[in-house]
């Protein structure tokens, strides 16, 4: 048997749909133990309401799913082992995520009574059930500001999300009388998995011996990832917002802030001590350090190398466009926001991202193969086998004649706004649209449309970096479309007309967090150290086609004007003023 380093760490990424759990051996970066599991509840769709834009993840998934994970680790030769000589843990997770919290910062749906209710639950980061909160923020903030006040959205972008902190906290104070009594405090993911493990709190609120008080807000080190993007903190204000304009969003949001301290901590920082109790249930050392949480793509960039003049972007179900640089003094505009510290500590972290990306070709496959998956549920087991399997297998059959279309010659063009738009200039109220069909469009040129719009969407994002003055010198991606799909990463490369970098590993998240878990552990000294030792190389370079980038460029133009004509169209107040004026219900459209 092989001698087990003494360099390893553990990387625990929480996604959209899964729990990630990675073995890393910190002196190169070698991968060597993983597993993978999805969240019960979340896989049946329980307490999500995808019509209304409401997904909500119950906090048992998060739990069970990484003892399941730690266990699937400990069950491979040499996985009990490798556990046992782990030197430290970094947990991301996926947000703005946050959930209210009882007094001992157990979540609601953990108690007694908000068992199934979904308000009591975390809240995902695409949730936008909160629409009308965030248009309070951004109204208050612009009268704040004309009445000689600080600028509470200058670090945001400019304009504040319904997928962040303020905006879910309001809403669930306002629309829910039974959580906005309960709730103490409203804490993010990533905020509460390294409370959990470090016994700050328990599943059941009673105090855990690790909690040497009652008072936990005041020993919870919030994350600078989290709450300096979806919070609205920064150390010119002293911490949070002014106590009177977080009144003028909800008069509850004052209680909420004195919970939530003055500080926050980069992920570089040891948040405390792996617990007795989630020692025993994980197989790995007690007393372990546990490093602050952080956002997964922040995470995730570190992991894929992001550094000065590197964008890094992340793209799965949604993209993150992560990007550092020291502070100017500048602030850029319609961005998630910068933040010092976010992703590598000592430089100022830049986020922007596409609501959906990922998320908008799925759309369309289910799309097509609802009849056939109509007719899958009412079959044999057998019959519902290969229906899977022919969806698995439609993206295939797509992509492979959508490659087939010269640039421009689909001709339909198509907005990447299905979940609304995060950046540049976030407006979640916006809507997805195609123009130009015909009888003679078939579903491979839709689906062409559909890539060519979230490759626009990227490159309106930097674009906007690059006007406002951010250097970059090269695109870097990571993620499940990066490595998969060769026609989404030829488009981007065309549409943006720069060389596209692909990382080569698919843990680069959870890599990223094993980079954290390194300097927590004292392996390495700092983030760029733990990079240099444990980046993993660049398999490929996507070269745009000389030939298709000024056919793109015309078809950008085209984009934007598109764009410009639905967003000024406000194609959701329309169909709310027909339904008013004939008497249907606004819930029907909504």
């Amino acid at each position: 048997m092989q001698t087990v380093p003494d360099t390893l760490v553990l990387g625990i990424d929480y996604g959209t749909d899964s729990c990630r759990v990675v073995v890393i051996d910190a002196a190169n970066g070698a991968e060597l133990a993983q597993a993978v599991a999805q969240y019960p509840r979340w896989a049946k769709g329980l307490f999500c309401d995808p019509a209304r834009n409401i997904f909500r993840q119950h906090p048992l998934d998060y739990v069970e799913t990484l003892v399941s994970a730690a266990h699937t680790i400990a069950a491979t030769p040499g996985g009990t082992e490798l556990l046992a000589k782990v030197r430290g843990i970094a947990v991301d997770t996926t947000g703005s995520t946050p959930c209210a919290v009882s007094a001992q910062l157990v979540p609601l749906a953990l108690l007694p009574g908000f068992e199934n209710d979904p308000d009591a639950m975390f809240v995902l980061w695409k949730d936008h059930s909160a629409i009308e909160e965030a248009d309070r923020i951004n109204e208050a903030a612009r009268a704040w500001v004309n009445a000689g006040g600080a600028d509470y959205l200058q670090y945001e972008g400019g304009i504040y999300s319904s997928e962040w902190f303020w905006a879910k906290a309001a809403h669930l104070l306002s629309t829910n009388a039974s959580v906005a009594s309960a709730a103490v405090s409203f804490v993010e993911h990533c905020d509460w998995m390294p409370a959990l493990l470090t016994g700050l709190t328990s599943l059941s609120g009673a105090v855990p011996p690790e909690s040497a008080s009652r008072d936990v807000f005041a020993q919870l080190k919030r994350s600078r990832c989290a709450m300096g993007h979806k919070a609205m903190w920064h150390e010119d204000f002293g911490g949070y917002p002014d106590d009177a304009f977080l009144a003028q969003v909800h008069p509850g949001l004052p209680r909420i802030k004195k919970t939530l301290g003055t500080e926050t901590f980069p992920s570089d920082t040891v948040f405390g001590a792996l617990s007795k109790d989630w020692s025993a249930k994980l197989g790995l050392p007690a007393g372990i350090p546990v490093a602050v949480g952080a956002l997964d793509a922040h995470m995730g960039a570190v992991g894929g190398g992001v550094e000065e003049g590197v964008l890094l972007k992340v793209m799965g179900t949604s993209t993150c466009d992560m990007i550092v640089g020291p502070d100017t003094g500048k602030t850029v505009s319609g961005i998630c926001g910068q933040v010092d510290g976010s992703i590598i500590p000592g430089l100022l972290g830049y986020e922007a991202g596409q609501s959906a990306f990922g998320d908008v070709y799925a759309w369309f496959r289910n799309l097509l193969f609802w009849p056939l998956e109509k007719i899958a549920q009412d079959e044999s087991p057998n019959c519902q086998a290969a229906a899977a399997h022919a969806k698995d297998m439609l993206m295939v059959w797509l992509e492979e004649e959508a490659a087939k279309l010269a640039p421009g010659k689909a001709g339909v063009i198509a907005l990447d706004w299905m979940n609304g738009r995060r950046t540049p200039d976030a407006n979640q109220k916006l809507k997805g649209a195609l123009a130009n069909l015909s009888l003679g469009t078939t579903a491979p040129m839709i689906y062409r449309a559909l890539i060519e719009a979230t490759a626009f969407g990227s490159r309106a994002i930097i674009d906007r970096f690059i006007e406002e003055g951010v250097h970059i010198e090269k695109i870097r991606a990571i993620g499940g479309v990066a490595r998969k799909s060769r026609l989404v990463m030829r488009i981007v490369a065309d549409v943006l007309g720069k060389p596209v970098e692909i990382v080569s590993s698919d843990q680069c998240v959870a890599l990223g967090a094993g980079m954290f878990a390194s300097v927590v552990a004292g392996i390495h000294r700092s983030i760029p150290e733990a990079q240099k030792a444990m980046r993993p190389r660049i398999e490929a370079v996507v070269e745009p086609d000389p030939a298709a980038v000024p056919v793109y460029a015309a078809l950008y133009q085209r984009y934007k004007e598109f764009g410009t004509f639905i967003e000024s169209w406000n194609l959701e107040n329309t169909f709310q003023n027909v339904a008013g004026s004939v008497g249907v219900s606004s819930d029907i459209v909504s």
